[in-house]
């Protein structure tokens, strides 16, 4: 009966943050402020990386695909979120659930990867210098590009394909809000150690694999740096790593506390709400991590805005 029941779920019910009715309108204002944020940034660093020809160069052209990244993940789950705190039933269909896990999915996987390639970057960058100008070709960064994107795919369809072998029974309120892995999982009336298996095997790759490669690079560029002479080149050297090694940190590390643990030791109310540091918070401060710290980019900045009070 209950697989019967199943094959006519078409839609679920979001739980949202939180059903508290004084909290909805301040926590909808917040994250579209939050919102707001990300997507100016992001959007600004994409427009001063294009419009200027000084960083049309492999480090900028990666950073450019991680803030394209960035801000099409906040795309799928921020708009979905902030309706849930003005809609008296948040419901999504069926299809546009999966549809906004696989993009979420992708668009994790594929910045999981592109922060992996900014590291080959610096590592050839300050390893490799004799041969940079071979290793860090637009061909070559083309095809890291494709397999940035490649994983994305691989770890969208992994994902989703575990959830569309599950069968829903007869509650479809989903205790998240968005559609998200675990909280589907346990929506799920046949879900099994195999599911969580999978899940643990291809988060693993997508989070375990970048971050291992990630700290060998640095391994070697720390390795290079100390057997630079001058005080200014060890300077400048690790002046450029800085703010890839905080995007790293910040990404990876809340990335690694939400997936990569038991469910036994966060419970899944509290896990949704510790997901916003990852889902939000992170991607609203990567613009300013590269922006701040950098002095190619505030030479961009104000050279556009030259052009902008010149016109």
């Amino acid at each position: 009966m209950a697989t019967e029941k199943a094959s006519f779920v078409t839609e679920f019910i979001l739980a949202g943050l939180t059903d508290h009715p004084g909290l909805q309108m301040p926590l909808f204002f917040l994250f579209l402020g939050f919102y707001v944020v990300t997507v100016v940034g992001d959007l600004g660093l994409i427009t001063l990386i294009g419009l200027n020809s000084h960083l049309h160069i492999p480090m900028y052209f990666f950073l450019f695909n991680s803030s394209f990244i960035y801000f099409s993940f906040c795309t799928t789950i921020i708009p979905k979120m902030l309706m849930n705190f003005v809609s008296k039933k948040n419901i999504i269909s069926y299809v546009g659930c999966i549809t906004q896990f696989f993009f979420f999915c992708f668009f994790i996987f594929s910045e999981s990867f592109i922060l992996l390639a900014m590291a080959y970057d610096h590592y050839v960058a300050i390893c490799k210098r004799l041969v940079c100008t071979v290793t860090r070709s637009p061909q070559v960064c083309l095809f890291l590009l494709l397999g940035v994107y490649g994983m994305g795919i691989f770890g969208a369809m992994a994902h989703a394909g575990n959830i569309m072998f599950l069968t829903f029974c007869a509650n479809n309120l989903v205790n998240h809000y968005m559609c998200d892995i675990v909280p589907l999982l346990e929506l799920s009336c046949n879900s099994s150690y195999i599911n969580l298996l999978m899940v643990f095997i291809v988060v693993t790759i997508g989070i375990g694999m970048p971050i291992t490669t990630i700290f060998i690079s640095y391994g070697f560029i720390l390795s290079s740096v100390l057997h630079i002479s001058s005080t200014e080149g060890r300077s400048k050297a690790f002046s450029t790593c800085s703010s890839h090694i905080i995007a790293v940190s910040l990404f990876f590390g809340s990335g690694a506390f939400m997936y990569l643990k038991p469910p036994s030791i966060l419970p899944l109310d509290q896990g949704k709400v510790s997901s916003l540091f990852y889902m939000i918070v992170v991607p609203m401060f990567n613009p300013f991590i590269y922006s701040l710290r950098n002095k190619d980019v505030k030479f961009a900045l104000k050279k556009t805005l030259g052009r902008i009070n010149f016109s």
